[in-house]
């Protein structure tokens, strides 16, 4: 059997069926008011026939953290019950159901905040067109975000999620933190790598407290980000030490987030390294790490795993084939599909909102014009 088609337990004794997990794929399908709609989770159903695992999109833990339209909210008690029918859907069909929880920070676009206003460690603009200039916050509105990260948590539990993952990554709040384009602070929360440390590790604590209440286990993840093409920006010197404090924590598992599996260095074109399997070799000992990027087919993704990385996260290829995994253990590996067309979205019981984004925007998925006839 192959290896992604095995069971995995974790430390705290919760099994997936498989090491495919769905990773967390922002689908703009939520209600404006933060609560899950009937078509977004269909799409969590269908792609949680065949995964271990399903991370869902995004959850934002205040208002002030929105960073999409139609995105899952995870910030006031009344969203529990919504949150719960997402969670029973994903259950339901025999996968773990993971809620990744965040906060935009800079990122956040004015008009979907209640003062329009981003909020960030600094007062510094993302390197990015249109970008707009945050506000610094405040000591106090620090320790709020972090509470309101542990809050969101709770809310997950009663909403009967087997877990959370904390989104580290993808240069929302927290990984502004710890950037020292994003954090020019000279406080406790800035200044030297320890310093910039502080804020995601707060976040990991509260959270993990906030876990601990659960009567069920209950996993909570990382997802981090390696590094930044800006200067100053994170280095990869800079994320293994954080990898290895993180791997001291009472984690789960660490997810990192790349582009491609197999990609080198964004900062240094010479160094040719795998991001994923560099930080598997420094703390997969000690956490299991899930790989992502650019993994198509099941040969890809065996390959991937070949040095130890126990987990792998698959976006894009479980929305073009949401029976990949199905397929793959099947002997069907020949009928999984790997591109789709513009006529496909039914068929593939993809969301309109998301959809859009996936036929305008081009070169993120392999689409061809229209299906054959």
């Amino acid at each position: 059997m192959r290896t992604f088609l095995q069971p995995y337990t974790f430390k705290k004794g919760i099994t997936l069926k498989n090491r495919v997990m769905l990773a967390p794929m922002t689908n703009f399908s939520s209600a404006d008011n933060g609560e899950t709609t009937p078509e977004e989770r269909e799409y969590y159903r269908v792609r949680s026939q065949g995964a271990g695992a399903v991370i869902t999109a995004c959850a934002n833990v205040t208002r002030g953290g929105k960073g999409f339209p139609g995105e899952i909210g995870a910030e006031r008690d009344e969203l529990i019950e919504s949150l719960g029918e997402l969670a029973d859907t994903i259950k339901g069909e025999g996968a773990k159901a993971i809620l990744q929880i965040f906060h935009g920070g800079r990122m956040a676009p004015p008009h979907l905040l209640p003062d329009e206003t981003p909020v960030s460690a600094s007062a510094v603009a993302a390197l990015r067109d249109g970008s707009v200039t945050p506000r610094e916050l405040s000591l106090e509105e620090i320790d709020e975000i972090i509470k309101a990260f542990g809050d969101a948590t709770r809310r997950a539990v009663k909403a009967g999620y087997d877990g959370v993952e904390i989104h580290g990554a993808n240069t929302y709040l927290i990984q502004q933190f710890f950037s020292p384009h994003s954090n020019r602070r000279e406080d406790k929360w800035g200044g030297s790598l320890e310093k910039r440390m502080r804020f995601p590790l707060a976040v990991v604590n509260e959270v993990l407290e906030a876990a601990a209440e659960a009567e069920q286990d209950f996993l909570v993840g990382y997802r981090i980000s390696p590094e930044e093409m800006e200067e100053p920006g994170i280095t990869m010197e800079d994320t293994l030490q954080l990898v290895e404090v993180l791997a001291d924590q009472e984690l789960d598992y660490l997810h990192v987030s790349v582009q491609d599996f197999h990609a080198g260095s964004m900062r240094d074109n010479t160094d040719k390294r795998s991001r994923v399997q560099l930080i598997q070799d420094t703390v997969g000992e000690k956490i299991p790490v899930v790989g992502v990027g650019s993994l198509h087919t099941p040969d890809e993704v065996e390959q991937a795993m070949e040095n130890g990385v126990p987990l792998i996260a698959l976006g894009r290829e479980l929305i073009v084939e949401p029976q990949w995994v199905e397929k793959a253990e099947n002997g069907r590996e020949d009928e999984i599909r790997t591109e789709l067309s513009v006529d496909d979205r039914e068929k593939l019981t993809v969301p309109e909102p998301l959809w859009n984004a996936i036929v305008n925007t081009p070169g993120w998925f392999p689409v061809k014009e229209h299906a054959a006839k």
